[in-house]
């Protein structure tokens, strides 16, 4: 295999899987870039949107709207942060996490089904891809 087939193999891979989330959320009525918004804030942590924003690749102006169409429905709250002037952390609220929780507990048990299938592979696979990532990424700013 040469770099073309291995690249143009793995693009329809890759978007097969984005398929696989995208249908997930529209099989749910929700945008797919909420449905990327609420799984970044359903780890547990505090993220600013800039953090969403860099993290998940998503445009400023998407999370921006959607964390605005979040905040007036009481699903997040924006919590300034200590030290920062301009930048604030977007909090789950208790009906916001509820919401996450009904939203994404059948994906996370999809996912949690597809990593038992491959558990033995899934960290060598993981790490392949960030490596890639990173090589990509470095290849392409030079």
């Amino acid at each position: 295999m040469d770099s073309k087939e291995f690249f143009y193999r793995l693009g329809k891979t890759l978007y097969k899987i984005d398929g696989f989330y995208t249908e997930f959320a529209k099989s749910g009525n929700v945008k797919p870039n909420l449905l990327w918004i609420m799984y970044a804030l359903n780890d547990g942590k505090t993220h600013s949107q800039k953090e969403i924003c860099d993290s998940w690749d998503l445009p400023r102006s998407t999370v921006n709207t959607i964390v605005k169409e979040l905040e007036s429905e009481n699903i997040v709250e924006l919590v300034q942060i200590k030290g920062e002037k301009r930048e604030l952390n977007v909090v789950l609220t208790d009906d916001g996490q509820k919401y996450a929780d009904r939203l994404l507990k059948d994906l996370y048990d999809l996912e949690a089904a597809a990593y038992d299938k491959m558990q033995s592979d899934a960290e060598i696979l993981l790490n392949k891809f960030e490596k890639l990532a990173g090589v990509l990424n470095k290849e392409g700013k030079e």
